[in-house]
């Protein structure tokens, strides 16, 4: 059996494994979809028909298999992911900058098939609905009123009875159904929950920046599987239906029933954290945690090998930069694509006097913590 790319896996795939299994993508993704899950994790969403998300072409879909295509992960990683797969459960990946924990979202994504990632990026001013949706309400209340402004313009240049201005004025004004559609895009957390037959993957990239609400507001999001649209749900009684767009692309539209998302299978939802703060117990006990180490010298040689396509050689130049990459993250972090790019540097045949190699190795592996960093 053979990775992506063509690298051949240091571990032999283990029979419930889905992801990193045996087999095809489309045929670990069919045992995803046919597996119960457990009955706590069971959602009612019903799929629009007619609403067809980005598969696996365009670009979207070939940077997430660029940057999937190029993880190693060893078997813990594997055994931990596929018990997120099976409980329906996030995956709240920690460890420092620099070890894969992004990646390995693509990188799931990538091997079974699912499509681009959804990306939710926190920062420190991150809420909730950010991830669910967006609502332009000062442009919608802006066409309101310039629509009021023409209509006012052209009841005074027609010469026209009250009464017929009067049925002129109620029936040109702008309704909910025709315009607040225009006004709401999900985000990547609502276009995730949308109902269907298998799940999207969705990164939640750097969730210990957030607001320290933010992980508490996730907790009914994550045991529910969907959420409502207040300014859908208010109109629901007169306008049951309307399409608004997802996070994908702006023309990309779906249609919302009664103002409420409710999945069908819940998302691979992967979410990393750099432990710069700790998550309250009712938090950690929704999610699988999966805690990544910095990569020793013989996953780092299996990197080098799937990113570069180049072996490491004992006593080779590659090697002697592994080992100068090993003995500077002794003294503070260092990112394994810091040693990458030191091994492109050499392969495009740049950096190459000895005399410059101790500024080389001091450019390019620059320490990310620690009295130098």
């Amino acid at each position: 059996m053979k990775e992506p790319g063509g690298v051949p896996m240091e571990a032999t795939a283990k029979d419930w494994w889905l992801y990193r299994g045996a087999g095809q993508p489309a045929e670990r993704l069919a045992r995803l979809q046919e597996t119960p899950p457990p009955p706590w994790r069971d959602y009612p969403g019903t799929p629009d028909p007619a609403y067809q998300p980005p598969g696996c072409e365009g670009e979207a879909w070939d940077r997430t298999l660029k940057r999937g295509a190029g993880y190693v992960p060893d078997e813990t990683e594997t055994d931990v992911v596929n018990t997120a797969l099976y409980l329906r459960r996030p995956l709240l990946v920690t460890g420092k900058p620099g070890v894969g924990k992004s990646t390995l979202a693509h990188s799931i994504a990538a091997d079974l098939g699912l499509g681009p990632v959804l990306q939710w990026p926190i920062t420190s001013r991150t809420i909730r609905r950010d991830g669910l949706y967006l609502y332009d309400a000062i442009g919608r209340l802006q066409e309101a009123n310039l629509d009021q402004l023409v209509r006012a313009s052209a009841s005074r240049t027609m010469a026209t009875t009250v009464t017929t201005s009067k049925a002129a004025s109620v029936e040109g004004t702008p309704g909910p159904a025709s315009s607040i559609g225009r006004y709401l895009r999900l985000g990547a957390l609502g276009t995730a929950l949308l109902p269907r037959n298998e799940p999207r993957v969705l990164l939640i990239d750097e969730i210990d920046k957030s607001d320290i609400d933010l992980p508490g507001d996730l907790l009914t999001l994550f045991e529910d599987g969907g959420f409502e649209i207040p300014e859908l749900a208010r109109l629901s009684s007169d306008i049951p239906e309307v399409d608004i767009a997802t996070a994908d692309a702006p023309d990309d539209l779906v249609r919302i029933r009664d103002g409420r998302v409710q999945c069908r299978y819940f998302p691979i939802v992967v979410l990393t954290s750099n432990g710069e703060r700790e998550f309250p117990p009712a938090f950690l006990r929704r999610c699988v945690r999966l805690h990544l180490e910095a990569p020793g010298r013989d996953k780092l040689v299996r990197i080098i090998r799937q990113r570069l396509g180049v072996d490491v050689p004992e006593g080779s130049e590659y090697d002697q930069l592994l080992t100068d990459f090993l003995e500077r993250s002794a003294d503070g972090d260092l990112a394994t694509d810091q040693l990458l790019n030191a091994i492109q540097l050499r392969l495009s045949r740049t950096w190459g006097a000895e005399a410059d190699r101790e500024r080389f190795l001091e450019t390019v592996m620059q320490h990310l913590t620690g009295p130098s960093a």
